[in-house]
């Protein structure tokens, strides 16, 4: 049976609707405070509904005054527009709560009106919400362009339609032009940090191409900057330049000679280096040059003197991981091969008879499954974990956590790439073969099949496929090591990060935060001992020999306390403006952040090599409550001046350690000099 309501026409619906959300917004406006909680419901359906309807969202936007007014945002993040952060939105939008869906919704409505002029907001710019919004519009682009994807439809059902309507109506009223540019900027910054996984951002290009290609979407002057990403995918070379189709690219290559060989393979070479991101067509002409010579591949690879040495010394291995993991569905596996020669590291040892039972190791069928769950059957397992394990390789600080509580993990997986990586391929052999890994923590044997759960509630999906296979085992580790820790005095990666990391991870370990009550704790001491640990001006110069295993209080733009985090410091240094920096490694996904109170974290442009973060070391440590260092390197408290001491701990002060003050730190600290 149907509705009244269901069988009106659209209009009629719209105003039905759009009725019963005035009077709830009214009904909102008009309670008393103690009583606004009870009276959202009316709200978060009415706005639903009139959402989900055609013209919805427009007709919402000139409301989105008198929503905000009765009281919709009060006591949440969304109530302080001025410190809202665009890369939460994939979340939100994509959440299988309607409410947290609808009030994000609302939100951006309110934001568009600002941005048009149409409500001056006491708390942010016209300037500031139309910049807010492009940013939302380019992080979410799969929502302007892209068909729900099975996931959405199972976990969000009809609010799939409802966020692509309101996109819609965002990008016709700001304008795509908008969109594209700041895409493209968002696309280039995140590839700066050359990330393992990238099939969102090809997936972005893609879309950008379509756009350019639609004579319906006016563009203007905007997208300029495109070629270059387009390009890299789609036509980077004179012989793949109107996308021809793999099959058609391969008669081409099948009828060149080795002058014209020689041109694609530069070219190919130098859009990979470029962008971080392989064409499919590179794919096919590195398998058809195996049979060309030597010189051929180097050039395809773009290698440099030591690659090229690599190369030629393991000739044979080089071949067998082309042909077992290089497929125009797996196409980063170029590129992660390139890297891992770069890096010189197939001259360990142990590293090049490791890789080979990596090409011939048997994946379990769970294994297998998973892969298919993540990636789907367009590659085989093996190929795409054979690629997972070049691009780790190659990209050590490529690694990402996903949207998952699992940052210790994929910290283990970075380092051990960086720092040992034939322990990381003796890791990925258990997990991917045997369903199981055992470590050891303090002489006793931990199997991850033995172990109770791990961090993470669920298995993650979001992963680079080595993560995939590797981290639900060591989540599981982890945690069991740290319920060994239980009933200890102290902080537990006293303990589990050495047994965890490995051997390279200093015993020595300093906190600044008392476990039992969450208060700071002799924060002089901390930082003075971690500035003699690793300031060259402090520590008599010595450089960083091992990555080492830190923990950071991570805040918001607003500087407010958000959780604590794991990363990697790996090395300390003066930058191009000689500045002392921390460089460091964040599992986050994407490390440029805003950290509040004047902490920006950079990515590029101070010195940072691809993957690396970077602070000036004064903000550094202002962030950090855990490090680790060698307790028999004795060295003495660093004489730091009290000026940059107070500046460091007035960083605290402001941010995470706000209401963890002591009470007579705080009088020692506000009373007068």
């Amino acid at each position: 049976m149907t509705s009244h309501d269901e069988q009106a026409p659209d209009g009629a619906r719209l105003e039905a609707a759009l009725a019963k959300l005035d009077e709830a917004v009214e009904i909102l406006a008009h309670a008393p405070d103690f009583a606004k909680p009870g009276k959202l419901r009316r709200v978060f359906d009415g706005a639903r509904k009139v959402l989900l309807q055609p013209g919805g969202a427009a007709a919402i936007e000139p409301r989105a005054q008198a929503i905000e007014a009765a009281g919709t945002f009060d006591g949440s993040d969304w109530a302080k527009p001025q410190i809202l952060v665009p890369s939460l939105t994939v979340y939100s939008l994509k959440s299988a709560e309607s409410d947290i869906v609808v009030l994000e919704a609302l939100s951006e409505l309110r934001l568009l009106a600002v941005a048009q002029g149409r409500y001056a907001h006491a708390l942010i710019s016209a300037e500031q919400a139309h910049h807010y919004l492009t940013q939302v519009l380019a992080l979410n682009l799969e929502l302007l362009f892209s068909t729900p994807s099975e996931a959405e439809r199972e976990t969000q059902g009809r609010l799939a339609q409802l966020t692509r309507s309101l996109f819609a109506h965002l990008a016709e009223t700001i304008g795509y032009e908008h969109v594209i540019d700041q895409l493209i900027d968002e696309i280039w910054r995140i590839l700066q940090q050359r990330p393992i996984q990238v099939d969102a951002i090809k997936r972005m290009i893609t879309q950008i191409a379509i756009c350019q290609a639609d004579p319906d979407i006016d563009l203007g002057a905007s997208g300029q900057g495109a070629d270059r990403l387009v390009s890299s995918l789609f036509g980077a070379t004179q012989a793949s330049r109107e996308d021809p189709g793999v099959a058609v690219y391969l008669e081409r290559l099948q009828a060149m000679d080795s002058g014209a060989l020689q041109y694609e393979a530069t070219g190919f070479a130098r859009a990979m280096h470029d962008t971080g991101l392989v064409s499919a067509y590179h794919a096919v002409l590195l398998r058809h040059l195996l049979d060309q010579g030597d010189h051929l591949l180097a050039e395809a690879l773009g290698l440099s003197a030591t690659g090229r040495d690599c190369l030629l010394c393991y000739r044979q291995l080089v071949q067998a991981l082309i042909e077992e993991s290089v497929f125009p569905e797996t196409p980063q596996a170029v590129y992660g091969l390139a890297l891992m020669l770069e890096r010189g590291i197939l001259y360990q040892q142990p590293l090049a008879p490791a890789l080979w039972r990596q090409i011939s190791l048997p994946i379990s069928s769970w294994s297998q499954e998973r892969i298919r769950m993540a990636y789907g059957d367009t590659a085989s397992p093996r190929a795409r974990l054979l690629e997972g394990v070049l691009c780790m390789l190659g990209l050590p600080l490529g690694v990402g956590q996903g949207n998952n509580p699992t940052c210790q993990s994929a910290r283990a997986l970075s380092i051990w790439a960086y720092n040992d990586p034939d322990y990381l391929l003796q890791m990925v052999a258990w997990a991917a073969r045997d369903d199981e890994i055992v470590m050891h923590f303090e002489g006793m044997p931990l199997s991850s099949m033995a172990s109770l759960s791990g961090v993470a509630t669920t298995l993650p999906l979001d992963l680079d496929p080595v993560s995939l296979i590797v981290v639900p085992h060591l989540d599981r580790i982890y945690a069991e090591m740290g319920r060994r820790c239980a009933g200890r005095e102290g902080d537990p990666h006293r303990w589990v990060n050495p047994e965890f990391h490995g051997w390279w991870a200093g015993r020595g370990f300093r906190i600044n935060v008392d476990v039992e009550t969450g208060q700071l704790h002799e924060l002089d001491a901390f930082l003075r001992h971690f500035y003699a640990s690793y300031h060259p001006y402090y520590n008599g110069n010595q450089p960083l020999i091992h990555p080492q295993p830190a923990g950071i209080a991570v805040t918001d733009s607003a500087a407010r306390f958000i959780g604590w985090h794991a990363i990697t410091l790996l090395r300390v240094n003066l930058d191009p403006q000689d500045v002392m920096r921390a460089y460091f490694f964040n599992p986050n996904n994407d490390s440029g952040q805003d950290w509040g109170d004047g902490v920006k974290v950079s990515t590029a442009g101070c010195g940072e090599r691809f993957g690396e973060a970077s602070l000036p070391f004064e903000q550094f440590a202002s962030r950090l409550y855990i490090f680790h260092y060698d307790p028999l390197e004795h060295g003495e408290l660093a004489n730091v001046s009290q000026a940059e001491l107070d500046r460091v701990i007035g960083h605290v002060y402001r941010s995470w350690g706000a209401d963890r003050v002591p009470a007579t730190e705080l009088q020692a600290h506000c009373s007068p000099s």
